[in-house]
C-alpha cells in the first residue's frame, strides 16, 4: 500500500467508520449518553496521556543523565504522542488505538510488532530512509538510486557544528 493510499485511509476512510460507529450507538444508547462518552474519553484520554507522558520524560532524562541513549524512551515517546492525539479525536476506534499505546504492556507488544515487521521489510529488500535537515531534503541513506542497481556510493554524512548535540554523563 503506498503512502498517498494510506493517508488517504486514515484520513478518510476511519473517520467515516468511526461517525457510522459513533451513530449507531447513539440509536442503541441515545445521544447524551453517546456525547458523555465521547467527552469522558478526551479527558481521561488527556489526563492520561500527560501522566504517561511526563512518565517517559522522566525516563528519557534517566537515561540521558546515566550517559546512555534513550532509545526506549522515544519510542515510548512517540508511542505517548500518537495515543494521546488518538484519545483527543471523537470515536471509538481511535480511543482503543489511543488506550492501547498509552498503557505499557500493549505499547511495548505494538512497538515489538513494529519491530519485526521493519526487520522483515529491511531483510527482504531495500528499505529507502530519507534524511531531512536544516537545508531541506538530503540524499537518501544509500545514496539517490539506492536499490535500483545505481553502483554510487552513498553520500558522507554532512555534520554542521550548530546542530550538534552532546550528551555528556553527570559528575558525581
Amino acid at each position: 500500500m503506498s503512502c498517498l493510499a494510506r493517508l488517504a485511509f486514515f484520513f478518510v476512510a476511519v473517520p467515516i467508520v468511526e461517525l457510522l460507529i459513533l451513530l449507531r450507538l447513539g440509536e442503541v444508547v441515545g445521544l447524551l449518553p453517546t456525547l458523555a462518552l465521547v467527552l469522558v474519553t478526551g479527558f481521561a484520554g488527556a489526563v492520561l496521556a500527560r501522566a504517561e507522558g511526563l512518565r517517559v520524560l522522566l525516563g528519557f532524562q534517566g537515561e540521558l543523565a546515566a550517559g546512555r541513549m534513550p532509545g526506549q524512551a522515544l519510542l515510548d515517546g512517540i508511542s505517548v504522542l500518537v495515543g494521546g492525539a488518538l484519545l483527543l479525536t471523537p470515536g471509538i476506534l481511535t480511543d482503543v488505538a489511543g488506550l492501547a499505546l498509552l498503557l505499557p504492556p500493549t505499547r511495548r507488544w505494538i512497538q515489538r510488532r513494529v519491530q519485526a515487521r521493519l526487520e522483515v521489510r529491511m531483510r527482504s529488500g531495500p528499505v529507502h530512509f530519507v534524511m531531512w535537515g536544516p537545508a531541506g531534503r538530503e540524499a537518501p541513506f544509500g545514496g539517490e538510486g539506492a536499490g535500483r542497481g545505481d553502483p554510487s556510493p552513498p553520500p558522507e554524512p554532512r555534520l554542521d557544528p550548530r546542530h550538534e548535540i552532546r550528551i555528556e554523563p553527570r559528575k558525581p
